[in-house]
Protein backbone atom coordinates (compact mmCIF):
# COMPACT_ATOMS: atom_id res chain seq x y z
CA UNK A 1 0.00 0.00 0.00
CA UNK A 2 1.62 3.27 -0.76
CA UNK A 3 0.17 5.39 2.20
CA UNK A 4 1.34 4.73 6.29
CA UNK A 5 -0.87 3.14 8.08
CA UNK A 6 -1.25 5.63 10.27
CA UNK A 7 -3.63 7.15 7.73
CA UNK A 8 -5.85 3.99 7.21
CA UNK A 9 -9.25 5.92 8.24
CA UNK A 10 -12.59 4.98 7.58
CA UNK A 11 -13.38 7.80 5.68
CA UNK A 12 -17.25 6.93 4.41
CA UNK A 13 -19.18 9.69 5.78
CA UNK A 14 -21.55 8.19 8.86
CA UNK A 15 -25.58 8.16 9.05
CA UNK A 16 -25.35 11.71 11.19
CA UNK A 17 -24.04 12.94 8.08
CA UNK A 18 -25.67 11.67 5.86
CA UNK A 19 -28.57 12.39 6.54
CA UNK A 20 -27.72 16.18 7.55
CA UNK A 21 -26.27 16.32 4.05
CA UNK A 22 -29.43 15.20 2.78
CA UNK A 23 -31.22 17.95 4.86
CA UNK A 24 -29.37 20.44 3.33
CA UNK A 25 -29.72 19.28 -0.01
CA UNK A 26 -33.89 19.22 0.10
CA UNK A 27 -33.13 22.83 1.44
CA UNK A 28 -35.04 22.86 4.38
CA UNK A 29 -34.59 25.12 7.19
CA UNK A 30 -33.05 23.96 10.35
CA UNK A 31 -32.68 25.02 14.08
CA UNK A 32 -28.80 24.07 15.00
CA UNK A 33 -27.83 23.52 18.38
CA UNK A 34 -24.99 22.51 17.65
CA UNK A 35 -23.01 26.44 16.64
CA UNK A 36 -19.59 26.12 17.68
CA UNK A 37 -18.05 28.85 15.54
CA UNK A 38 -17.86 32.14 17.47
CA UNK A 39 -17.38 34.21 14.47
CA UNK A 40 -21.44 33.35 12.94
CA UNK A 41 -23.52 33.87 15.60
CA UNK A 42 -23.45 37.16 16.52
CA UNK A 43 -20.54 39.04 18.24
CA UNK A 44 -19.87 42.56 17.96
CA UNK A 45 -16.23 42.90 17.44
CA UNK A 46 -13.91 45.66 17.00
CA UNK A 47 -13.28 45.22 14.01
CA UNK A 48 -11.11 48.39 13.31
CA UNK A 49 -9.06 48.17 15.82
CA UNK A 50 -8.09 44.17 14.86
CA UNK A 51 -7.95 45.13 11.36
CA UNK A 52 -5.83 48.17 12.87
CA UNK A 53 -3.63 45.64 14.74
CA UNK A 54 -3.18 43.15 11.77
CA UNK A 55 -1.76 46.13 9.31
CA UNK A 56 1.48 46.74 11.49
CA UNK A 57 4.04 47.71 9.05
CA UNK A 58 6.67 45.90 11.74
CA UNK A 59 5.41 42.48 10.24
CA UNK A 60 7.23 43.66 7.15
CA UNK A 61 10.60 42.71 8.67
CA UNK A 62 11.63 38.82 9.37
CA UNK A 63 12.17 38.20 12.83
CA UNK A 64 12.20 33.93 13.52
CA UNK A 65 12.27 33.16 16.94
CA UNK A 66 11.59 30.07 17.50
CA UNK A 67 9.46 30.81 20.82
CA UNK A 68 7.46 33.33 19.15
CA UNK A 69 7.55 37.32 18.72
CA UNK A 70 8.77 38.43 22.24
CA UNK A 71 5.62 41.08 22.24
CA UNK A 72 3.20 38.59 21.77
CA UNK A 73 4.43 36.10 24.86
CA UNK A 74 4.62 39.02 27.52
CA UNK A 75 1.03 39.55 26.21
CA UNK A 76 0.00 36.13 27.02
CA UNK A 77 2.44 36.25 30.10
CA UNK A 78 0.02 39.19 31.40
CA UNK A 79 -2.81 37.33 30.55
CA UNK A 80 -1.70 34.82 33.41
CA UNK A 81 -0.50 37.37 35.44
CA UNK A 82 -4.46 38.86 35.49
CA UNK A 83 -5.13 35.40 36.81
CA UNK A 84 -2.76 34.93 39.32
CA UNK A 85 -0.90 32.97 37.79
CA UNK A 86 3.08 34.35 37.27
CA UNK A 87 4.58 32.97 34.17
CA UNK A 88 7.52 34.20 32.12
CA UNK A 89 7.56 34.38 28.65
CA UNK A 90 10.33 32.37 28.41
CA UNK A 91 9.06 29.52 29.52
CA UNK A 92 5.78 29.94 26.67
CA UNK A 93 5.77 28.51 23.24
CA UNK A 94 3.94 30.46 20.24
CA UNK A 95 1.83 28.05 17.94
CA UNK A 96 -0.61 28.03 15.51
CA UNK A 97 -3.28 26.35 17.18
CA UNK A 98 -3.77 23.92 19.92
CA UNK A 99 -4.02 21.08 17.53
CA UNK A 100 -0.04 21.84 16.45
CA UNK A 101 0.81 22.69 20.38
CA UNK A 102 -0.87 19.11 20.99
CA UNK A 103 1.61 17.37 18.00
CA UNK A 104 4.97 19.50 19.44
CA UNK A 105 3.84 17.81 23.01
CA UNK A 106 3.30 14.47 21.92
CA UNK A 107 6.42 14.94 19.77
CA UNK A 108 8.30 15.80 22.92
CA UNK A 109 7.08 13.27 24.87
CA UNK A 110 6.62 10.36 22.65
CA UNK A 111 8.57 7.59 21.08
CA UNK A 112 6.25 5.59 18.89
CA UNK A 113 3.87 3.01 20.79
CA UNK A 114 3.91 5.37 23.78
CA UNK A 115 0.65 6.10 25.48
CA UNK A 116 -1.10 8.96 26.90
CA UNK A 117 -3.90 8.92 29.17
CA UNK A 118 -7.28 10.60 28.06
CA UNK A 119 -10.53 11.26 29.86
CA UNK A 120 -13.95 10.00 28.56
CA UNK A 121 -16.40 11.44 27.75
CA UNK A 122 -14.22 14.46 25.76
CA UNK A 123 -13.57 15.51 22.41
CA UNK A 124 -13.05 13.51 19.79
CA UNK A 125 -9.97 15.52 18.07
CA UNK A 126 -8.03 13.31 20.16
CA UNK A 127 -7.86 10.10 18.17
CA UNK A 128 -6.33 12.12 15.53
CA UNK A 129 -3.67 13.79 16.49
CA UNK A 130 -2.63 10.67 18.90
CA UNK A 131 -3.03 8.61 15.78
CA UNK A 132 -1.27 10.76 13.60
CA UNK A 133 2.09 10.70 16.43
CA UNK A 134 2.01 6.86 16.58
CA UNK A 135 0.74 7.18 19.87
CA UNK A 136 -1.69 5.04 21.63
CA UNK A 137 -4.21 6.37 23.06
CA UNK A 138 -6.28 4.99 27.29
CA UNK A 139 -9.39 6.43 28.25
CA UNK A 140 -10.05 7.10 32.23
CA UNK A 141 -13.59 7.90 32.71
CA UNK A 142 -15.40 11.20 34.54
CA UNK A 143 -18.13 9.96 35.94
CA UNK A 144 -21.26 11.67 37.33
CA UNK A 145 -22.47 11.87 40.45
CA UNK A 146 -24.12 15.15 41.78
CA UNK A 147 -21.22 16.85 39.29
CA UNK A 148 -18.50 15.13 36.84
CA UNK A 149 -15.43 13.70 38.52
CA UNK A 150 -12.49 11.65 38.05
CA UNK A 151 -12.98 8.17 38.39
CA UNK A 152 -10.05 7.02 40.55
CA UNK A 153 -10.71 3.61 39.85
CA UNK A 154 -10.74 4.19 35.95
CA UNK A 155 -7.48 6.29 36.67
CA UNK A 156 -5.47 3.75 37.98
CA UNK A 157 -6.84 0.69 35.84
CA UNK A 158 -5.72 3.31 32.72
CA UNK A 159 -2.11 2.92 34.25
CA UNK A 160 -2.17 -0.54 34.59
CA UNK A 161 -3.45 -0.80 31.00
CA UNK A 162 -0.28 1.17 29.61
CA UNK A 163 2.14 -1.30 31.81
CA UNK A 164 -0.23 -4.76 30.67
CA UNK A 165 -0.02 -2.81 26.66
CA UNK A 166 3.76 -3.00 27.57
CA UNK A 167 3.45 1.10 26.32
CA UNK A 168 5.17 3.47 28.42
CA UNK A 169 2.48 5.96 30.03
CA UNK A 170 3.96 9.45 29.04
CA UNK A 171 1.37 11.79 30.13
CA UNK A 172 -2.10 12.30 31.26
CA UNK A 173 -4.25 14.34 29.91
CA UNK A 174 -6.70 17.00 31.05
CA UNK A 175 -9.50 19.11 29.85
CA UNK A 176 -9.92 22.07 31.89
CA UNK A 177 -12.96 22.83 31.19
CA UNK A 178 -13.79 19.44 30.14
CA UNK A 179 -15.44 19.28 26.46
CA UNK A 180 -18.60 18.40 26.72
CA UNK A 181 -19.26 18.10 30.14
CA UNK A 182 -18.22 21.49 31.34
CA UNK A 183 -16.52 20.08 34.51
CA UNK A 184 -13.36 21.94 35.67
CA UNK A 185 -10.29 20.10 37.24
CA UNK A 186 -10.66 20.10 41.20
CA UNK A 187 -7.51 21.02 42.98
CA UNK A 188 -7.57 17.43 44.76
CA UNK A 189 -7.93 15.92 41.17
CA UNK A 190 -5.04 18.14 40.16
CA UNK A 191 -3.11 16.62 42.79
CA UNK A 192 -4.51 13.13 41.87
CA UNK A 193 -3.11 13.11 38.70
CA UNK A 194 0.43 14.96 40.06
CA UNK A 195 0.86 11.83 42.78
CA UNK A 196 0.28 9.40 39.43
CA UNK A 197 3.31 11.46 37.25
CA UNK A 198 5.51 11.59 39.96
CA UNK A 199 4.79 7.65 40.50
CA UNK A 200 5.01 7.15 36.40
CA UNK A 201 7.37 9.34 35.48
CA UNK A 202 4.74 11.18 33.81
CA UNK A 203 3.74 14.76 32.63
CA UNK A 204 0.68 16.27 32.46
CA UNK A 205 -1.04 18.19 29.72
CA UNK A 206 -3.62 20.83 30.27
CA UNK A 207 -6.08 22.00 27.54
CA UNK A 208 -7.88 25.12 29.33
CA UNK A 209 -8.97 26.30 25.62
CA UNK A 210 -12.30 27.24 27.61
CA UNK A 211 -10.55 28.16 31.29
CA UNK A 212 -12.19 31.51 30.84
CA UNK A 213 -15.96 30.86 30.57
CA UNK A 214 -16.63 29.63 34.04
CA UNK A 215 -20.52 30.34 35.74
CA UNK A 216 -18.86 30.17 38.96
CA UNK A 217 -17.75 33.95 40.45
CA UNK A 218 -14.96 32.40 41.58
CA UNK A 219 -12.63 32.04 39.01
CA UNK A 220 -10.66 28.63 38.60
CA UNK A 221 -6.95 28.63 38.77
CA UNK A 222 -4.84 27.56 36.07
CA UNK A 223 -2.68 24.37 35.72
CA UNK A 224 -0.50 27.06 34.26
CA UNK A 225 0.67 27.36 37.96
CA UNK A 226 1.83 24.09 38.71
CA UNK A 227 4.85 23.10 39.72
CA UNK A 228 4.62 19.82 41.16
CA UNK A 229 4.51 17.96 37.87
CA UNK A 230 6.25 19.04 34.77
CA UNK A 231 3.01 20.03 32.73
CA UNK A 232 2.42 21.68 29.50
CA UNK A 233 -0.86 24.30 29.67
CA UNK A 234 -2.41 24.28 26.23
CA UNK A 235 -4.60 27.32 25.26
CA UNK A 236 -5.43 30.33 22.55
CA UNK A 237 -7.53 32.95 20.89
CA UNK A 238 -9.88 31.10 19.09
CA UNK A 239 -11.81 30.72 22.72
CA UNK A 240 -10.26 32.93 24.84
CA UNK A 241 -10.86 36.06 22.02
CA UNK A 242 -13.24 33.85 19.86
CA UNK A 243 -10.81 34.44 17.08
CA UNK A 244 -10.35 30.78 15.83
CA UNK A 245 -9.26 32.45 12.04
CA UNK A 246 -6.47 34.05 13.55
CA UNK A 247 -4.59 31.29 14.34
CA UNK A 248 -3.10 31.90 17.56
CA UNK A 249 -1.90 29.21 20.87
CA UNK A 250 0.25 28.69 22.82
CA UNK A 251 2.08 26.27 25.03
CA UNK A 252 3.02 27.64 28.77
CA UNK A 253 5.58 24.93 30.36
CA UNK A 254 5.92 24.56 34.22
CA UNK A 255 7.20 22.07 36.61
CA UNK A 256 10.35 20.97 38.53
CA UNK A 257 13.18 23.55 37.34
CA UNK A 258 15.42 21.01 36.25
CA UNK A 259 12.79 19.16 33.74
CA UNK A 260 11.27 22.17 32.90
CA UNK A 261 14.18 23.66 31.33
CA UNK A 262 15.10 20.59 29.24
CA UNK A 263 11.61 20.65 28.36
CA UNK A 264 11.96 24.27 26.95
CA UNK A 265 14.84 23.75 24.97
CA UNK A 266 13.75 20.76 23.33
CA UNK A 267 10.52 22.20 22.79
CA UNK A 268 12.68 25.29 21.35
CA UNK A 269 14.30 23.04 18.33
CA UNK A 270 10.80 21.63 17.79
CA UNK A 271 9.52 25.14 17.15
CA UNK A 272 12.56 26.17 15.00
CA UNK A 273 12.03 23.67 13.10
CA UNK A 274 9.02 24.87 11.93
CA UNK A 275 8.83 28.50 12.73
CA UNK A 276 5.43 27.78 12.07
CA UNK A 277 3.61 31.70 13.48
CA UNK A 278 3.36 34.47 10.67
CA UNK A 279 4.46 38.13 11.91
CA UNK A 280 1.26 39.91 11.41
CA UNK A 281 -0.51 37.64 13.73
CA UNK A 282 2.04 37.47 16.47
CA UNK A 283 2.40 41.39 16.58
CA UNK A 284 -1.58 41.69 17.07
CA UNK A 285 -1.45 39.28 20.05
CA UNK A 286 -1.75 42.12 22.43
CA UNK A 287 -4.72 43.85 20.73
CA UNK A 288 -6.61 40.19 20.45
CA UNK A 289 -6.00 39.62 23.92
CA UNK A 290 -7.42 43.23 25.13
CA UNK A 291 -10.03 42.52 23.17
CA UNK A 292 -11.25 39.08 25.35
CA UNK A 293 -12.78 41.36 27.91
CA UNK A 294 -15.70 42.50 25.15
CA UNK A 295 -16.32 39.20 23.62
CA UNK A 296 -16.02 37.23 26.93
CA UNK A 297 -18.98 39.88 28.40
CA UNK A 298 -21.13 38.96 25.71
CA UNK A 299 -20.27 35.42 25.35
CA UNK A 300 -21.24 34.83 28.78
CA UNK A 301 -24.31 36.93 28.81
CA UNK A 302 -25.06 34.43 25.86
CA UNK A 303 -24.53 30.98 28.00
CA UNK A 304 -26.10 32.44 31.00
CA UNK A 305 -29.25 33.62 29.16
CA UNK A 306 -29.73 30.28 27.23
CA UNK A 307 -28.97 28.07 29.96
CA UNK A 308 -31.78 29.92 32.46
CA UNK A 309 -33.76 29.00 29.27
CA UNK A 310 -32.95 25.47 29.48
CA UNK A 311 -33.52 25.51 32.92
CA UNK A 312 -36.77 27.28 32.41
CA UNK A 313 -38.15 24.95 29.68
CA UNK A 314 -36.88 21.63 31.19
CA UNK A 315 -39.46 22.92 34.81
CA UNK A 316 -41.93 22.59 32.52
CA UNK A 317 -41.75 18.90 31.57
CA UNK A 318 -40.65 15.76 33.25
CA UNK A 319 -39.06 13.17 30.92
CA UNK A 320 -35.08 15.46 30.46
CA UNK A 321 -33.09 16.58 32.88
CA UNK A 322 -29.61 18.58 32.29
CA UNK A 323 -26.12 17.80 34.07
CA UNK A 324 -24.32 20.19 35.82
CA UNK A 325 -22.03 22.24 33.92
CA UNK A 326 -19.46 24.49 35.41
CA UNK A 327 -18.45 26.36 32.18
CA UNK A 328 -17.51 25.84 28.73
CA UNK A 329 -19.67 26.57 25.91
CA UNK A 330 -21.71 23.44 26.16
CA UNK A 331 -24.52 21.50 27.77
CA UNK A 332 -25.73 18.12 27.97
CA UNK A 333 -29.25 16.99 28.02
CA UNK A 334 -30.43 13.34 29.82
CA UNK A 335 -33.33 12.17 27.62
CA UNK A 336 -35.29 8.95 27.51
CA UNK A 337 -33.13 5.99 25.78
CA UNK A 338 -35.91 4.71 23.22
CA UNK A 339 -32.94 4.53 20.48
CA UNK A 340 -29.05 5.46 20.12
CA UNK A 341 -28.39 8.62 20.29
CA UNK A 342 -27.28 8.90 16.71
CA UNK A 343 -30.87 7.45 16.12
CA UNK A 344 -32.77 9.87 17.95
CA UNK A 345 -30.33 13.03 16.67
CA UNK A 346 -31.17 11.95 13.04
CA UNK A 347 -34.77 11.43 13.42
CA UNK A 348 -35.24 14.72 15.55
CA UNK A 349 -33.49 16.31 12.62
CA UNK A 350 -35.76 14.60 9.99
CA UNK A 351 -39.05 15.37 12.06
CA UNK A 352 -38.92 18.53 13.23
CA UNK A 353 -35.96 20.61 11.55
CA UNK A 354 -33.30 20.44 14.68
CA UNK A 355 -29.93 19.59 14.42
CA UNK A 356 -28.09 18.73 18.25
CA UNK A 357 -24.64 16.35 18.58
CA UNK A 358 -24.97 12.74 19.45
CA UNK A 359 -23.31 12.05 23.02
CA UNK A 360 -21.46 9.24 21.30
CA UNK A 361 -19.49 11.70 18.97
CA UNK A 362 -17.85 12.64 23.05
CA UNK A 363 -17.60 8.75 23.93
CA UNK A 364 -20.61 8.82 26.53
CA UNK A 365 -20.32 5.30 27.73
CA UNK A 366 -24.70 5.15 27.45
CA UNK A 367 -27.06 6.66 25.20
CA UNK A 368 -29.52 8.88 26.39
CA UNK A 369 -26.67 12.19 26.05
CA UNK A 370 -26.93 14.92 23.59
CA UNK A 371 -24.83 18.17 23.52
CA UNK A 372 -26.34 21.21 23.03
CA UNK A 373 -24.53 24.74 22.33
CA UNK A 374 -24.93 27.42 25.07
CA UNK A 375 -23.61 30.24 22.66
CA UNK A 376 -26.24 29.46 20.12
CA UNK A 377 -27.99 32.68 18.90
CA UNK A 378 -30.70 33.04 21.65
CA UNK A 379 -33.89 32.95 19.56
CA UNK A 380 -32.90 29.24 17.61
CA UNK A 381 -31.79 28.04 21.05
CA UNK A 382 -35.15 28.98 22.53
CA UNK A 383 -37.36 27.45 19.35
CA UNK A 384 -35.36 24.42 19.08
CA UNK A 385 -35.25 23.38 22.15
CA UNK A 386 -38.62 23.60 22.20
CA UNK A 387 -39.41 21.32 19.18
CA UNK A 388 -36.86 18.96 20.55
CA UNK A 389 -38.73 18.86 24.19
CA UNK A 390 -42.12 18.68 21.79
CA UNK A 391 -40.43 15.47 20.41
CA UNK A 392 -39.06 14.09 23.30
CA UNK A 393 -43.30 13.98 24.77
CA UNK A 394 -44.27 12.21 21.32
CA UNK A 395 -42.10 9.33 22.25
CA UNK A 396 -43.25 8.82 25.71
CA UNK A 397 -47.10 8.42 24.09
Amino acid sequence: MLFARRTSWDLTTNRYTDALEAHRRAGRGMLDLTASNPTTVGLQYDEEELLRALANPEALRYEPQPKGLLSAREAVAAYYAERGAQISPDDLILTTSTSEAYSFVFRLLCDPGDALLVPTPSYPLFDFLAGIQDVKLFPYELVYDHGWQIDVVSLFGAVDGTEAASARCRAILAVHPNNPTGSYLQPRELQLLNDVCAENDSAIIADEVFLDYALAAQPPLTCAANNDALTFTLSGLSKISALPQMKVAWIAVSGPPALKRDALARLEVIADTYLSMNAPVQLAVPTMLEQRHSIQRQLMARIRANLQELDLQLAAQQLCHRLDVEGGWYATLRVPVTSSDEDFAIALLQQRDVLVQPGHFYDFTADGHLVLSLITLSDVFRAGLARLLEYVATLSR
